[in-house]
């Protein structure tokens, strides 16, 4: 998380802020948090707001997103802080956490692999099935259910399956 301003910011506040941002979740996959995904960067002071960074630079979901930001920390008492998109560095698949990574994987959709090997060859390895866990899995289309997804198939359950792209 970048650092925050102390005169803006104490560190309890930044704690029951974060704690807020945790609940809300992703428009176009409910089972993750915006933190989950990487896309709440942290926050920074002066003024103080949360730093936001899309999946990708025309990600529809962009403005759901803040909005979703806005409602709850307005409902939570923090409507003096702002919402900042930051888009350097652009956001990766590095940044979801493993929290996030194994509820991607829960709710049928393969997460794209956390090691930065991996990342760096575009996560061109093995594709484990979110369903039955075989790794007989191959990409139907590049294109899947959003822009950051790729539609799979599994050979052994015969499975489709969304996975997220990696860069």
């Amino acid at each position: 998380m970048k650092t925050v301003a102390a005169e803006t910011l104490d560190t309890d506040r930044i704690h029951r802020i974060m704690a807020v941002l945790d609940e809300v979740m992703d428009p176009e996959i409910p089972v993750v948090s915006v933190t989950d995904l990487g896309i709440v960067r942290g926050l920074s002071g002066d003024p103080a707001s949360v730093l936001v960074t899309p999946t990708y630079t025309g990600c529809p979901a962009t403005l759901a997103i803040e909005a979703s930001i806005r409602l709850a920390l307005d409902s939570a008492g923090f409507g003096d802080i702002g919402i900042r998109t930051v888009l350097s560095p652009p956001w990766s698949t590095g940044w979801i956490t493993d929290r996030g990574r194994e509820r991607l994987r829960a709710y049928g959709i393969a997460p794209p692999p956390d090691d930065a090997a991996a990342l760096r060859s575009g996560g061109g390895g093995p594709v484990a099935c979110p369903r039955c866990g075989s790794f007989e899995t191959v990409e139907v289309s590049r294109f899947g259910s959003t822009p950051c997804k790729a539609l799979w198939r599994c050979t052994d359950c015969r499975e489709p399956f969304d996975r997220f792209k990696c860069h």
